[in-house]
């Protein structure tokens, strides 16, 4: 990774630029083709100031300290950026988790479709529009886990359901 320090109001020694460089460095364990880091560091006013920007796959990851030591700024800037990857991190992993699910699914209804889907019930019946507090009450009269209904609020057509904890949940359609 090609890393550019900079300096402003301040000279920048071989011994900051190596502690600089190998802070930035462990951003390297998070991408694996990091290509440019730009560091500024700022003198003003008794303050020291680190900039750091580094562009990642059409992102930038950008974080920015202010103490009154260079080197701790430096340590501080490198923690918040790391706070970021580790919050995108999750982030995508949910999505790719979401996305993996999906590819589950796909190849579970591939593999069965071989084998005969045999429906043996059919049930029809009216959506009369209500609010949710109705569908949850002609559920619990009804005796089942579930009531499919159309909701009174949005017109679409919502699934009421009987959470293990007691409580209730709605499933709403999104498009």
């Amino acid at each position: 990774m090609n890393i550019v320090v900079r300096g402003k109001n301040v000279e920048v020694t071989d011994a900051l630029k190596d502690y600089v460089e190998k802070r930035i460095g462990k951003l390297d364990k998070y991408f694996e083709n990091l290509q440019e880091a730009q560091v500024t560091l700022v003198v003003e006013k008794g303050t020291h100031r680190v900039e750091v920007t580094v562009p990642i796959n059409g992102m930038i990851l950008r974080g920015e300290e202010t103490t009154g030591d260079m080197y701790a700024s430096v340590d501080l800037v490198i923690e918040k950026l790391e706070r970021q990857v580790e919050k995108h991190k999750a982030k995508l992993s949910k999505k790719l988790q979401r996305s993996y699910q999906g590819e589950v699914l796909t190849a579970l209804a591939e593999s069965h479709k071989d084998e005969e889907l045999e429906i043996i019930k059919t049930k029809r019946f009216a959506l009369k529009p209500m609010p949710v507090e109705e569908a949850v009450m002609q559920m619990n009269l009804v005796g089942h886990n579930f009531f499919v209904f159309s909701n009174a609020e949005t017109e679409e057509v919502n699934v009421v359901y009987k959470r293990k904890d007691g409580k209730y949940g709605l499933i709403e359609p999104e498009y």
